[in-house]
Formats: C-alpha cells, sequence, structure tokens
C-alpha cells in the first residue's frame, strides 16, 4: 500500500534536500521514507501507486494565505468545491479563505456555514478567516474568540480597512491575546475618492479615476505603527507599492512580527500594460508603476517580501463585462500563479529553494501548521511540477468558476502536473 514518487528532483528547504530523492507516503498521508533514488523500491508492493517524476520537481504543497470562495452567498462565482478544485490544479494543498462574504465570518453561527461547506467539499486543506468588526462595518469587534475556537486561523477585515485606529487597536490587542494573525487590506478609504486604476497617465488616457500610492502606504504604516505598540502579529496582504516594501524592511529590521505577501499581477504587470478598457485588469490594490513593480521584485528576491498569494478573486463574466468604472475589482489567480512565478522570477529573482520558501513553508509557518516540508514523518503535501514545459494560459480551461484574469493568451512556463494533499492525489494533468 502507500504511494512511491520517483525519481524527481526534490526541493525541501526545512528537510534540507536538493537533488534526487525517492519519497514513500504511508497509508496515513505522511512522508514515511525520503532516500535516494531507487533506494525505496523495497517498499513496492502490488498495492502501491508508483508516480515517475523523472525530469520533474518535486516540492512541498504550495499554501495561499489569500482566497475567496465566495461561499456563503456568492456561489454563482465560486463555491468551496470548485475553488478548492482549482487550488488543487494550481498546486495549492491548503489556502486561507478571507471573510467578506454573505454573511460575513464574524459569528461562530455565520462560520458554521462555511465550515460545513468546507467538510462536505473541500479537495484541500482550507482553512477560514475571520472578520475583525461585526458586519465588517468598523464599529464592533466581532466574535474572534469564539471564531478562533471554532477554526479561524487569522483575522482580516479584507475588502476594506478599519478605518477607526481605536477599533484596530482593540482588534490588534485580541489577536495578539488569542495568539493569532492580523491579515492586513491596507486601504485609505477617505482617500480612494472613486479610484479604479492607479493614478498615472495610463489613468488619465483611459479616462479613469486613479488610486494613489498613499492609499495603501498610509494605511500599511499606521497598522505596522499600531501592531508594534500592541504586540501583536501584523501580515500585509496584496502589497503593490515601492513604499510598503521599504515600511516591511524597516519593521524587519526592528525585529517586529510583520510580514507581507505579493500577487503575481502585482510583480508581473504595470498600469501601462492596460491597453483598453477591460475590466479583467481592475483588481485592487491596482496594477503601479514600473518602479513599483520593480521594487517588489527586489523585495520578493530578498525575502522582505516573504510569500507570495494570489488574491483569487473570482467574478461572474456579465460583472467584469462592464467598464473599469462600473465593475468589479478582483482576478482570479490560483490556476495562474506557478506559472507566473516560474516566467516572471525564477532564475533572476528567484532559485528553486527561494520559491518553495516564498510559496510554501514561510506562509506554513505563520500559520503554524507544521506543513510546507517534505521532510520525514511531515503531512504528505506535494507538488509534481514541469517548470520547462510552455503553454499559452487560456482561461475556458481553468476549474474555477471565474475566468476573469488578464492573462489570458500569456506565454508561460511552469506546469503543475500532480497535488497530493494529505497523501492522496487531488489533482492530475491530463495531457
Amino acid at each position: 500500500m502507500g504511494t512511491l514518487v520517483k525519481n524527481g528532483h526534490l526541493v525541501d528547504v526545512e528537510g534540507e534536500r536538493d537533488g534526487l530523492f525517492d519519497i514513500f507516503i504511508n497509508d496515513e498521508g505522511r512522508v514515511d521514507k525520503v532516500g535516494e533514488r531507487g533506494s525505496l523500491d523495497c517498499y513496492v508492493t502490488e498495492d502501491t501507486v508508483v508516480i515517475d517524476a523523472s525530469g520533474k520537481y518535486v516540492l512541498p504543497g504550495f499554501i495561499d494565505l489569500h482566497v475567496h470562495f465566495r461561499e456563503p452567498g456568492g456561489e454563482y462565482k465560486e463555491t468551496v468545491k470548485t475553488g478548492s478544485m482549482a487550488a488543487a490544479r494550481g498546486g495549492y494543498t491548503t489556502v486561507v479563505t478571507m471573510p467578506n462574504t454573505k454573511p460575513v465570518m464574524d459569528t461562530v453561527e455565520h462560520l458554521n456555514l462555511q465550515l460545513e461547506a468546507i467538510k462536505k467539499d473541500a479537495v484541500i486543506n482550507v482553512l477560514p478567516s475571520g472578520t475583525v468588526t461585526m458586519g465588517q462595518e468598523g464599529k464592533v469587534l466581532s466574535d474572534i474568540e469564539g471564531m478562533k475556537k471554532a477554526g479561524i486561523v487569522a483575522i482580516s477585515e479584507d475588502g476594506k480597512s478599519v478605518m477607526d485606529a481605536e477599533i484596530l487597536r482593540k482588534g490588534l490587542i485580541e489577536a495578539a491575546r488569542l495568539d493569532i494573525p492580523f491579515f492586513d487590506h491596507c486601504e485609505d478609504a477617505d482617500l480612494v475618492n472613486g479610484g479604479v486604476m492607479n493614478a498615472g497617465n495610463k489613468a488619465l488616457e483611459l479616462g479613469m479615476a486613479g488610486i494613489t500610492n498613499e492609499v495603501e502606504d498610509s494605511i500599511a504604516r499606521r497598522d505596522i505603527a499600531i501592531a508594534e505598540e500592541v504586540g501583536a502579529t501584523i501580515h500585509l496582504c496584496h502589497c503593490s507599492t515601492r513604499d510598503t516594501v521599504k515600511f516591511v524592511k524597516e519593521a524587519k529590521e526592528k525585529g517586529l512580527p510583520v510580514s507581507a505577501e505579493v500577487c503575481p499581477h502585482h510583480f508581473t504587470l504595470t498600469d501601462e500594460d492596460i491597453v483598453e478598457d477591460d475590466a479583467n485588469f481592475k483588481m485592487n490594490p491596482p496594477l503601479r508603476s514600473r518602479a513599483d513593480v520593480d521594487a517588489l521584485k527586489e523585495g520578493l528576491k530578498s525575502g522582505i517580501m516573504g510569500m507570495i498569494s494570489t488574491d483569487h478573486a473570482p467574478h461572474s463574466k456579465e460583472e467584469k463585462e462592464k467598464s473599469i468604472k462600473n465593475a468589479p475589482f478582483g482576478i482570479v489567480g490560483l490556476e495562474t500563479a506557478f506559472a507566473l512565478t516560474v516566467t516572471e522570477l525564477l532564475g533572476k529573482y528567484l532559485d528553486m529553494k527561494s520559491l518553495v520558501e516564498r510559496m510554501s513553508l514561510t506562509p506554513a509557518k505563520l500559520l503554524k501548521t507544521g506543513r510546507g516540508t517534505l521532510k520525514e514523518g511531515a503531512v504528505a503535501d506535494l507538488v509534481i511540477a514541469d517548470i520547462e514545459e510552455e503553454y499559452v494560459i487560456d482561461p475556458d480551461k481553468f476549474v474555477s468558476k471565474g475566468k476573469n484574469t488578464p492573462f489570458g493568451g500569456k506565454k508561460v512556463r511552469g506546469k503543475v502536473l500532480y497535488t497530493l494533499c494529505n497523501g492522496k492525489v487531488v489533482f492530475k494533468e491530463e495531457n
């Protein structure tokens, strides 16, 4: 019984392995043995599943700290089932769902709606977060302690910021007391002023209201300072500006428990890539300038920006066919993130070890899950990928209900061939 993954190039940072190894996974879904190529053939019986990974990389399963699965309340856009299947296709074995559903995840009663869907339909590890305030109205704290006991792994007001600094401080104190991270959406609502894309020449050219960098920077500055004051762990979501990179660097140099993520669209595209009124390029925060993109890439290279997340945000075709002025913010990302990371960053900014750190190990450490590694005894969450295979992104092939991406037709390299979660194959690429 069990599964043997043979002949692959294993990259496991925590397990301190980078080379040709075989992995035997036992019936409990754990890594039983890791050995030199061919050394584990003795484990094979007639019931053993054997996967030949010759010429491919074997990596710890990816972890996405930032997805929107829309259930409950927005199932026409995405469900836990379709979202988790899309995640598996992208190589993800653990994701954290944002709480801005309908109803929002602000009480145990509401949380149970999502937990039931996760138990019933998820094909990977789906971990929920809870809101900071009731109804995301920014006035009264949610039942954070009750939701922590029920299963949330973080709190976030994602989709908006907690604008009242005193309420924010109370939320950070509660997060620190309960030992969970605060996932921070940095957006000053008073500065947005109807903006729909980055403030710059392209916005002027298209006749669109602009969103300045200060919309993000002002809240990032404030929230890091308050988190430092109360001793909370704060994680900055979907960072998009060069100054946010600077703020995170300064916080880390002070030894503060501050981390940050960058989304593939923010390190791949600039606002100059928006050539027409196409809402598939509308996301929040928006695509920024070349200087911002370069700073984000350098931040990922140095480890200042320690994680890559997707902010997977599916919408219906009808919603995204509207003008940028009227369409909702957000794009899908789970099925393109690995390929974009390989295409844009691998070699120049990241090696395979760094890629594993940004996409697997570092987010696992923030969540304290013990995952993100394939050392012996670890849960067998893994990805088998070909980093050389080139193909063209085709949104019609997405498993996600959402097809809203600016990357349709883009040539990339790096394809996930297998995803195993808890030792079981949850995705296999069919040629």
